[in-house]
């Protein structure tokens, strides 16, 4: 696991392996079985984690008891609570594990040490939080304005490899779509595909 974050960080920023084995002791790796809820609402998130191994998502539950996913995290990517992370609040949001999975995770403690460490860190994050305030403000236009063909297909292309992974239910559900609809547009999608 350790391997998987180290490659991540020297990859992306100009931390060498000397810096990096100043932060190592501050990246802890942890696994969780399919089913493990690493984040439970209102609970004060303070740990940011990032994946190994495996598939964890982020989603909150309405006062009907609906599941609404915000957020799928495979392979290199980061998940957490931004708000309870970052700013102490109670979590607005439930994470846990739809696959056995290993992530490392940090604390703010890192973000502090990475920073004294590299100012080529703090680009790569600000871009990072860039790109992803991008995603988001995408996501939320295609919630609001599009079809549910148009926000299904924008899902396969923005996360092939994870329509193999995850549950028709679940896809419906990050889309903001019924299942019945999901499975409406993927027949839809397939008749014209196979039209000819």
């Amino acid at each position: 696991m350790q391997h998987n974050f180290k490659n991540y960080i020297l990859s992306n920023t100009d931390i060498t392996e000397e810096q990096y084995a100043l932060l190592e002791p501050l990246t802890f790796p942890l696994s969780f079985k399919k089913g493990s809820v690493l984040l439970e609402q209102y609970q004060v998130c303070d740990r940011s984690y990032f994946v190994c191994k495996g598939l964890l998502r982020s989603y909150t539950v309405d006062e009907m008891g609906k599941e609404h996913i915000i957020q799928f995290a495979s392979e290199d990517w980061w998940i957490t609570d931004r708000s309870s992370f970052y700013f102490d609040e109670p979590a607005d949001l439930f994470i846990d594990a739809l696959e056995d999975t290993e992530v490392i995770y940090i604390q703010k403690e890192f973000l502090d040490q990475v920073a004294k460490i590299s100012a080529d860190y703090q680009r790569f994050n600000t871009l990072a939080l860039q790109k992803n305030i991008r995603q988001m403000q995408k996501r939320i236009n295609f919630l609001l304005a599009a079809t549910a063909e148009k926000k299904y297909l924008d899902f396969i292309e923005t996360h092939r490899k994870l329509t193999l992974r995850l549950p028709l239910h679940q896809i419906a559900s990050y889309l903001g779509i019924t299942p019945e609809s999901l499975s409406r547009v993927r027949k839809e999608l397939a008749r014209k595909n196979f039209k000819g």
